[in-house]
């Protein structure tokens, strides 16, 4: 129930007299017969009443004190619960993902990325979809690719935005927003990836991205640019098979001399 000692008024440590002597005072102020204020609820009256009798009676009283103080040792309790440090205790993937979550969204961007390299690195088959809804999924994992190209984390943060781009496919959620979300994902294909990580993975990012929905340009685009990156690393025939499918998608598509020379 509510608390007694602030219906009546009184302070916990109220002797009787003065628990009385506050009735008294307050009944005249809210007992219809006796209060001046017209259509006054009897409700007031009867919690007061009520308070009165509890801590008029020793006994009652002494129980109200003990469920009094265990109520606001559980509000402390609850005050002082630190949800990100309980997070940090647990090593279950459920715990972490949200842990990576939380703090994207409480200002701690750069823990949130290092846990998720962390993650990603330590875990098999690590996945944050599997602890979120898929809408509340598809909005942070959107944020954390931003992050994450924002750290040159350009390879994680084209895995999120792959997943991201075929949930929308499956079912529309973006719906209007989603051309910045291809946008983002085209940028990151062309101007962040190539030069900036490992051919192969580079390479796999680029070949997935095939069967992304982009345009025949942005097809033709990423062929070229694995063309390029499969004569680095010497795989001529597969560059050449890259460069062709390029420029039947795109036949003015802009090579350079050197594949020019090599594969045309």
């Amino acid at each position: 129930m509510e608390d007694c000692y602030k219906i009546l008024g009184v302070s916990p440590k109220a002797t009787i007299a003065e628990i009385k002597t506050a009735f008294r005072k307050k009944a005249k102020e809210l007992h219809p017969d006796l209060s001046k204020q017209e259509n006054l609820s009897t409700k007031a009256f009867q919690k007061l009443l009520k308070a009165y009798q509890i801590l008029c009676d020793s006994y009652q009283r002494s129980i109200f004190d003990f469920e009094r103080t265990a109520a606001k040792q559980r509000t402390e309790q609850k005050k002082s619960f630190d949800y990100r440090e309980w997070l940090l205790q647990r090593e279950d993937d459920e715990s972490r993902s949200k842990l990576i979550f939380f703090d994207l969204l409480h200002n701690r961007e750069d823990d949130a990325v290092a846990e998720f390299k962390r993650m990603m690195t330590s875990r098999i088959n690590f996945s944050l979809a599997r602890w979120f809804s898929r809408e509340d999924f598809m909005d942070l994992g959107y944020i954390l690719a931003e992050e994450l190209i924002f750290r040159a984390e350009y390879y994680d943060a084209y895995l999120l935005l792959a997943q991201v781009i075929r949930m929308e496919y499956s079912y529309a959620y973006f719906r209007h927003f989603f051309p910045e979300v291809m946008a983002l994902a085209r940028n990151l294909l062309t101007k962040k990836i190539p030069g900036n990580i490992h051919d192969e993975l580079a390479l796999d990012a680029l070949e997935d991205a095939l069967d992304l929905g982009f345009t025949k340009k942005d097809n033709a685009f990423f062929l070229k640019l694995m063309s390029e990156a499969y004569d680095r690393i010497g795989d001529s025939h597969t560059a050449a098979m890259c460069l062709q499918k390029a420029i039947l998608l795109d036949s003015s598509i802009s090579v350079s001399e050197k594949l020019k020379r090599k594969y045309r």
